[in-house]
């Protein structure tokens, strides 16, 4: 999918509320392509990830591989920016040299997705809650049509010795009415030295995604030897 973003301005006249639910499946957890990954980090073992069973009413939970899902994903994305609004609009919060595990899992009023990652270059979080936060309202422009990503950053859980990030997401279509709200998705990241833990749900599921998010830290450190 070929994306033009510009910022939100005047809003034109509502077409369909597939657009936005068409965008939903861009919005990735990473969306660098596989061939520009260079010097990765050491492999992520499985065990990194949260044990099955940790999110609640998980159903079809599948398993992917950070370089694997990039090179499947299909994306042409056009890499036209404004002021970094790209990246936050996708959610690209892993970085070209990352090595991850993750699932996606099918749960009660949407689905949400886990990555553990291993990075050359990590993200710098509080830059990143930054931009997102001047990225707060832009207009994403592709073949599908027209929809406008608001991004709200909201306080992030602490974790000791790490950066954190959480914002809230809702893409909509131009002047689309209050009774349809949009598609709804929320991210939170926690990140230290070359290790980067990344849970973002879509949808209505009711999860404590803060919660979870410092499980999966906490998870993951033996595995990764921190």
């Amino acid at each position: 999918m070929t994306a033009r973003i510009r910022r939100a301005s005047r809003f034109p006249p509502s077409r369909s509320i597939a657009v936005a639910v068409a965008l939903a499946a861009a919005v990735t957890i990473s969306g660098v392509p596989v061939e520009s990954i260079q010097a990765a980090s050491p492999t992520v073992p499985p065990a990194a990830l949260l044990p099955e069973g940790a999110v609640p009413h998980t159903s079809a939970r599948d398993a992917f591989d950070l370089a694997t899902a990039r090179s499947t994903s299909g994306r042409d994305q056009s890499r036209i920016d404004v002021d970094g609004c790209e990246d936050v609009v996708h959610g690209r919060l892993a970085g070209a040299n990352a090595d991850g595990q993750g699932f996606q899992s099918a749960v009660p009023g949407g689905q949400v997705s886990e990555l553990v990652t291993r990075t050359t270059n990590p993200p710098d979080l509080t830059a990143w809650a930054a931009q997102a936060a001047r990225c707060s309202q832009v207009t994403v422009d592709d073949a599908a049509g027209t929809a406008v990503s608001t991004v709200t950053v909201q306080p992030a859980p602490a974790v000791p010795g790490t950066k954190t990030l959480s914002y809230h997401q809702l893409l909509t279509l131009p002047g689309q009415p209050p009774e349809l709200p949009g598609l709804r998705l929320r991210t939170v990241a926690i990140a230290a030295d070359d290790v980067l833990v990344v849970l973002r749900d879509a949808g209505t599921t009711g999860l404590d995604l803060d919660a979870l998010a410092v499980a999966a830290w906490q998870h993951a450190a033996g595995p990764l030897g921190r």
